[in-house]
């Protein structure tokens, strides 16, 4: 008889065979909807909309005790870490921006756990801006705090093309230059560790970047996908899930 762990892990507890990809999410305190007001777990219904669009289905991963994050991670076939808060300078041991807005230290904790425990894991991962930003830092590397000419307007999404740098997994996934929607004032200033830059903007900043060394796949872009009607970066992940959904499980010991 098949335990539901072992049908987890060989693809085989996923509905229809569509993988499921956990997305992190903001808590907001006193949220109100309806008579209510009260803290919440939050994602722009983009993001689910986009996984669901990219053959996934969609999990919600809030904030949570960072020994928790294996945990979480084992029971998901790929993880996205969305967009969000600035990620807290003192995390890569920069002076703090009076343009920096204010830290979500449960959230950055949680995210970077997250983080390690895929990278370790082998488990497909993406990071959409804020979450691009959380892997390098987790990895290393170092934020510029403020950025110009990356939004529409306060509160509205702009484009701009992004350049793939040939040979790079992101570059095999877009291969040639693409408009994108973009919203974010800070950006990637020194690589983490093993990180590669895959994508730039006209202007140079970083605007993808990959693991190569990873054991598993391992992206960040630094614009919003779910703003946007493409779906092939999150297919690519969709479809990298499903390829380790379909790994036999381990033999019981």
């Amino acid at each position: 008889m098949t335990t539901t762990a072992e049908a987890t892990a060989s693809g085989a507890g996923t509905a229809g065979g569509r993988p499921l990809i956990g997305v992190s999410t903001y808590l907001e305190r006193g949220t109100r909807w309806g008579v209510w007001e009260l803290d919440a777990a939050l994602l722009p219904a983009g993001y689910p909309r986009l996984v669901q669009r990219a053959g996934g289905l969609a999990a919600m991963l809030p904030p949570d005790a960072p020994e928790h994050a294996a945990a979480a991670v084992a029971r998901v076939d790929a993880l996205v870490i969305a967009g969000g808060p600035d990620v807290d300078p003192a995390r890569y041991g920069a002076e703090r921006d009076p343009r920096t807005g204010p830290p979500a230290p449960e959230r950055d904790a949680w995210e970077l756990a997250l983080i390690g425990a895929a990278l370790a894991a082998g488990l497909p991962l993406l990071g959409v801006c804020r979450g691009m930003q959380l892997l390098n830092v987790a990895l290393g590397g170092t934020l510029t705090q403020h950025l110009d000419g990356h939004v529409g307007a306060v509160g509205v999404v702009g484009r701009h093309p992004v350049e793939p740098v040939p040979g790079t997994l992101y570059a095999r996934v877009v291969p040639e230059p693409a408009s994108v929607p973009t919203y974010h004032h800070q950006a990637v200033d020194r690589l983490g560790t093993g990180l590669v830059a895959s994508a730039h903007a006209a202007d140079g900043t970083v605007e993808a970047v990959e693991l190569p060394s990873s054991a598993g796949w391992a992206l960040g872009v630094q614009w919003h996908p779910e703003m946007g009607e493409d779906v092939a970066v999150m297919r690519a992940l969709v479809t990298a899930a499903s390829r380790l959904a379909a790994r036999p499980a381990p033999p019981a010991r």
